[in-house]
């Protein structure tokens, strides 16, 4: 199946249409605008209050089978293309660098054989899904907000090759995506990656009568809990919170086993600093977790 990106979304709510429904285990691609809807074609196009009420579109909801409330959602995400342009824009007072910025500035990036061409610079690319997530319990959340339910998380392990776990808090989960990055450093200090369009190959499973402390990521090399809140401390604090209770949970250690194996082999990292709420994610690598003898996949 293929899911295009005809009817964009810029909230994610329990009480939208679904624009497809699939099943667990059936692989489909699905078409993403970039974070500005394609609004911004050229160097002399530039952010401003226009963009406010649409940004970070996401194509969906996706009503997936057979998932009902209280599941998990395992989203596998097995490849993403994107566009061969990007936008970036800088722009004062916005973003962690905003206050040093003293003029408006748009670029249209070439990308190409798996680069991205800045200036002179050839930098490869690491394509990853800024907001996806499944529908929040309650009011509709925007896309340009990350949450318990996902949304605009930003976190850069969310790309080819990793799992994401999601909350079903609705029936058929209500699975969107968007705001594709063909590269992004971690804080996304200006408000921009490289932003662009693209299409993301996945498939879903449902995990029943399970519990673990979502949004989590899983790639080859790391398990991670993510967790948002107003300012970077609180985000911090949530995500070891939800890595401390995977570890006993999860993996059986003590409370206390669990804190000192958290401050020796893993680590704290910020997703982004840029949105109405800050994201940070805690990585427990999976060698480390081998090696203390556990299990370290969750599905």
């Amino acid at each position: 199946m293929h899911i295009t990106n005809e009817s964009p979304i810029y909230a994610l709510s329990k009480s939208d249409e679904p624009v497809a429904k699939v099943k667990p285990g059936e692989v489909y691609t699905v078409d993403t605008h970039d974070c500005f809807g394609g609004g911004i074609k050229s160097e002399r196009d530039k952010y401003g209050p226009q963009y406010w009420g649409t940004v970070n579109p996401a194509t969906g909801p996706i009503y997936i089978e057979g998932a009902a409330r209280g599941d998990i959602l395992a989203v596998h995400i097995h490849r993403i293309s994107v566009s061969d342009t990007g936008v970036m824009i800088v722009v004062p007072k916005m973003g962690a660098v905003g206050d040093w910025i003293r003029r408006t500035e748009t670029k249209i990036l070439d990308i190409r054989d798996g680069c991205v061409i800045f200036g002179k610079r050839r930098m490869p690319i690491s394509p990853m899904i800024g907001v996806i997530g499944t529908a929040p319990k309650g009011s509709p959340v925007p896309c340009g907000k990350p949450g318990e339910h996902g949304g605009n998380m930003d976190c850069k392990l969310i790309t080819a090759g990793s799992t994401l776990y999601l909350p079903v808090n609705v029936e058929g989960a209500l699975l969107s995506m968007g705001d594709i990055h063909a590269v992004m450093g971690d804080g996304e200090v200006c408000v921009t990656g490289v932003e662009c369009s693209g299409t993301v190959e996945l498939e879903t499973s449902i995990l029943r009568n399970t519990s673990l402390p979502t949004p989590i990521v899983e790639t080859d090399d790391v398990i991670a809990t993510i967790a948002s809140h107003a300012d970077l401390d609180g985000a911090a604090r949530n995500a070891l919170k939800k890595m401390l209770k995977l570890l006993e949970t999860r993996f059986g250690m003590k409370r206390n086993e669990a804190a000192m194996w958290m401050s020796a082999f893993a680590d704290l990292r910020i997703c982004q600093v840029v949105n109405p709420l800050k994201t940070c994610r805690m990585e427990a690598p999976k060698s480390a977790l081998m090696a203390s003898g556990l299990e370290c996949r969750l599905c």
